[in-house]
């Protein structure tokens, strides 16, 4: 690897963009960068799920470090995943089996290679479990011992739960302080995460410099949320994963609110700064139509993990299928051998509902079409040999072909 990369601009432009706070504070890390000192950066994953667009906000982050030569560690927090972080709950996380941990992780590699570079020297995966495991219970006593009940229960949620009356466990309490042991292990100098980690990263900020008498930078970036303040992610079920096929990935943005589009250029997409503020002040002007701002967010975003032409085609889809209303060319089919069948019936055979009673529903709510009409009642319907085409929804579509049997 080459020395250190202390190019003014890049810098800046690291500690700006996607960023809400720095500790302790943005001089001081600046000063660092720009003394050409080579720094052990770290950002931590546990693999409760799939890997979505939140985490990639904290990959480009680290991709820009990487960018300028410094040691980049992600964490996969095989072992932190199986107590539940916290963070943001009311109630306390469902705990993973060491199975379910593992199958989580299956594709991370992979994906998280869209983001950074796994091709360089300067970047390794590591696991919390390797360590963790290995503590005694005067180990964790000897942690335990320099972290306070009262600066624990000072954590926003866990004051909710109190004014709420629900329980707050003691693995819960364990959570910041193993996560905390992580960057003491690794012997890191900054932590990156989202800025709703701030309490666990500063734990580790507070623990390396009890017990290795360090600095450790801690930066968190802004979060994907709407005018609100309401979070994009699993819980709320509106989240774009990572390994969305392109065509999906693009409707999704697309059903984001106005509302992101702002942040959702600035933290989401590899544009130069200069066009997400170009394109940021066209959305206070009234001449320009968000929603075209937008397709050019889910543009960008779908050609970072699959390439240019794949966007391309994700965009000429949802033109044609969602914005025109037409039918695609290629359409999964189903064969029928009678001329006549209740719509309820063919929905279900067909597999485009789950059940009868979800047809009827979908009916009622105007959400199937025949022929792209809209069916607005329980009928039967005639199957003529060149067939007929039904949807549901703006994504599923089948087409239903008649043949004759043969006696």
């Amino acid at each position: 690897m080459k020395n250190i990369i202390t190019d003014f601009k890049k810098i800046d432009e690291f500690l700006t963009r996607g960023v809400e706070n720095i500790y302790p504070n943005k001089e001081e890390l600046k000063k660092v960068l720009l003394s050409g000192k080579k720094l052990r950066i770290y950002s931590g994953i546990d693999p409760t799920g799939k890997l979505h667009i939140g985490h990639s906000i904290v990959l480009k982050k680290l991709r820009q470090l990487q960018d300028l030569g410094h040691e980049i560690i992600v964490l996969i927090g095989d072992f932190t995943a199986t107590i539940g972080d916290p963070t943001d709950k009311m109630a306390t996380r469902k705990s993973l089996t060491r199975e379910e941990v593992k199958k989580n992780t299956i594709d991370y590699k992979k994906l998280i290679g869209k983001i950074l570079d796994l091709k360089k020297s300067n970047i390794k995966f590591l696991y919390n479990e390797k360590w963790t495991n290995k503590l005694k219970s005067e180990d964790l006593l000897k942690l335990a011992s320099y972290f306070t009940v009262s600066r624990l229960l000072e954590r926003d949620m866990f004051q909710e739960r109190l004014k709420a009356g629900k329980e707050i466990y003691v693995h819960e309490f364990l959570y910041p302080i193993f996560q905390a042991y992580d960057a003491v292990i690794m012997n890191v100098d900054m932590q990156i995460g989202g800025n709703d980690q701030m309490f666990n990263m500063l734990a580790g900020r507070t623990l390396i410099k009890k017990m290795k008498k360090k600095e450790k930078f801690v930066l968190t970036v802004k979060l994907l949320v709407d005018s609100t303040g309401k979070k994009m992610g699993k819980t709320e079920g509106n989240i774009v994963n990572l390994d969305e096929e392109p065509k999906n990935m693009y409707e999704k943005i697309m059903l984001w609110s106005d509302d992101i589009i702002k942040i959702g250029l600035e933290i989401c997409t590899n544009m130069p700064i200069d066009e997400v503020m170009k394109l940021s002040k066209q959305l206070k002007n009234k001449k320009f139509n968000p929603r075209n701002i937008k397709m050019r967010l889910a543009f960008e975003i779908t050609k970072i993990y699959h390439g240019e032409e794949e966007a391309k085609k994700a965009e000429q889809h949802f033109i044609k299928v969602i914005q025109q209303k037409q039918i695609p060319d290629k359409l999964s089919e189903f064969i029928v051998s009678k001329s006549r069948l209740n719509v309820i019936d063919l929905l279900f055979k067909s597999g485009l509902v789950q059940s009868k009673s979800e047809a009827r529903r979908l009916i009622i709510q105007k959400g199937i079409k025949l022929n792209g009409d809209i069916i607005t009642e329980e009928k039967d319907l005639e199957i003529p040999k060149e067939g007929i085409v039904l949807q549901r929804g703006t994504k599923r579509f089948i087409k239903v072909l008649r043949i004759n049997k043969k006696h």
